[in-house]
């Protein structure tokens, strides 16, 4: 997951933060068993990386996305290692005067048009992923952006602030841990998944 944290950065904190004037006429969400002590009106927070890092649904999504990566990169390796021995035997040849010159020039330009491929291949490709990555990210990022809305339409926090480890990306430098409703927000964010998923079943 640490490649997804990364990439989720101090963007996401915008998206996440909510006012109570904004969720006034939100559904209630599903929420933890246990509340934060903080009362209505209070200043809260949670920690960006322990929900993604615990977040069910970031989970499943970045092992299908590794998963996808993984047999890219495997296709990749196997066309640039076949353009390579290929590339060597025809050197081979070609220092063995096994060749004549006009062989050796239809040779090198089908070498030469291989290259070109197996790099437009490999460009695409990184395109494509580059694409399902920010996809799948905007999917995290709205699931828990409506979550928290939601959430705070019931508990009605005057603000509710995300926080990661990178002291330079967050809003929130310290706090009291009273005021930490990442417990409460990740328990409730992960059965509004499970939910999700049982009714696409059916």
């Amino acid at each position: 997951m640490k490649k997804i944290l990364l990439i989720f950065g101090a963007a996401a904190m915008t998206v996440i933060a909510a006012s109570c004037n904004q969720t006034q006429n939100v559904t209630p969400a599903q929420t933890a068993a246990q509340d934060s002590i903080a009362v209505a009106g209070s200043i809260v927070y949670f920690n960006m990386d322990k929900v993604m890092e615990g977040y069910d649904m970031a989970n499943d999504l970045n092992s299908v996305f590794e998963t996808k990566t993984s047999g890219i990169q495997a296709e990749i390796d196997r066309r640039g290692k076949k353009l390579e021995k290929d590339a060597a035997d025809f050197q081979n040849k070609v220092d063995k005067n096994l060749l004549t010159s006009s062989v050796a020039q239809v040779q090198y330009q089908k070498l030469q048009e291989q290259q070109q491929s197996y790099q437009q291949y490999v460009v695409a490709k990184q395109q494509e992923m580059a694409e399902e990555q920010q996809v799948m990210m905007n999917q995290i990022a709205n699931a828990i952006s409506e979550f928290v809305q939601e959430y705070n339409a019931e508990h009605q926090y005057a603000l509710i602030l995300a926080t990661a480890g990178n002291i330079l990306s967050t809003p929130v430098v310290t706090g009291d841990p009273k005021l930490d409703i990442t417990d409460q927000l990740l328990e409730g964010l992960n059965a509004a998944y499970i939910k999700t998923k049982e009714s696409s079943k059916k």
